[in-house]
Formats: C-alpha cells, structure tokens, sequence
C-alpha cells in the first residue's frame, strides 16, 4: 500500500546506522573512561584518608602505650586469628589493622605495609613511661628516587606505604604478595630501610606517609610521657 501523500516511506542506510553506531561508540566510551578516571580519584583521595588516619592511629597508641606498635605479619590470612595483631619479632610488616581497629586494606584491595623501628615498639622497662628517649634517632628514609635520588626525610621511626591501584609489592587479605613490582615500587616492597615517594607516574602510584620524630616525641612530651 502506498503511504499517504504518495510519498515512500524510507529508514536509515547501513552507511548512516554504522555513524549512528559509531557516534553512541564514541560517547559510552568517553563516559565510561569519565567514570574511571572519577573512581579513581576517589580511591587516591581515600587511601590518602586512610593513611592520616592510620598515622594519627600511631601517634595514639604511642600516647596510651608508651611506644609505637609493632608491625603485623604479612603473610597470615585474615582467616588466622594473629592475622592483623601485632608481631614483636619484626620490623616490616603490614599495619596491624586489629591491634588499631582499622580497615585491613586500602580502596584497592592491599593492606597497608608499615615498618616501625624496634626502639619505638619496645616493651617497656620497669618504672618507664615511653620506651625511647627524646635522644632515640629512627633509621628509615624516604627518597624521591631509588637511583640519584635525595632524601625527603630521615631518621623515620615509621613508615607507612599503600600501593596503589597496581598493588603490586603489597599483601592481599590471603597473605600473598602481588608481585611485579619494579623501579621504585620495588624499593617500597623489599623490607629495608629506603622507601620512595613522589607524584604518581605511569610507573609509580604508591602512596607513602611516616612518622616524623620530633612529632611523636613533642606529643609524648605534651602527656607526660617524655621529659
């Protein structure tokens, strides 16, 4: 039957439906590319959240305990019952989560690895308030970069590191290590007493926070617990 007006009737042409296609494409990919970029931005923010609060968390305990507590092993799952609680016998490990009550790991996935000189987790001697003194010097380092680098920071009594959206060098809620970490993200992973931090890059996106000396002991000097 011939449509009114004598006019035919006419839909599109696979040329114009392919441009259509095309076209929604181009738009849903750019959305969805504007959605990752957003979500992480929000992740980034909120590790940098979680690592404040994981420092004040320190900076607490210190104040109550008289000294820094001690790193949690890495590579307990978080079915076993020491998993996220202090280990005394080390100095690299991972945020003991439990012992703090905080998250066990960042918006990615990773707990958070954390490095605390014994001198500030000792326990404490009899009649003592703290275990170190105003003199007790920290030996960890922050570089800018594992060659040629120069340090941000020294003397650190504690850092702590999250890594990434990549993970990679951090501990899953298994115990197990991502591996593949390179360059600077290695030295953030290999449990010695150099770390790096600087702006994210297409090979780098750790996130590194430590506890500043004079910091702690003018907030222990500030209750009591320091001379």
């Amino acid at each position: 039957m011939t449509p009114k007006h004598g006019h035919p009737q006419r839909g599109f042409s696979l040329v114009e439906l392919t441009i259509v296609l095309v076209i929604v494409a181009l738009l849903s990919g750019g959305l969805m590319l504007g959605l990752a970029a957003q979500r992480d931005a929000n992740n980034y923010q909120e590790a940098q959240r979680q690592l404040d609060s994981a420092k004040e968390a320190l900076f607490g305990f210190a104040i109550s305990n008289g000294r820094l507590p001690c790193p949690a092993t890495a590579t307990l799952a978080n079915t076993d019952s020491n998993a996220g609680k202090e280990n005394c016998t080390a100095e690299h490990g991972v945020l003991p989560w439990s012992t703090l009550g905080l998250p066990e790991t960042d918006p990615w996935g990773q707990r958070l690895t954390y490095f605390a000189r014994n001198q500030f987790t000792a326990t404490l001697t009899a009649g003592a308030l703290a275990s170190f003194t105003l003199d007790t010097l920290g030996n960890a380092n922050i570089k800018d970069a594992t060659s040629s680098g120069y340090d941000i920071a020294s003397s650190l009594p504690a850092v702590i590191v999250s890594h990434g959206s990549r993970g990679v060098g951090g501990y899953q809620k298994s115990g197990v290590q991502l591996t593949g970490a390179i360059g600077d993200e290695a030295e953030n992973a290999d449990a010695d007493l150099t770390f790096i931090a600087h702006t994210p890059s297409d090979s780098f996106d750790d996130i590194v926070t430590w506890i500043i000396p004079t910091v702690l002991k003018s907030r222990m000097v500030a209750v009591g617990k320091l001379p």
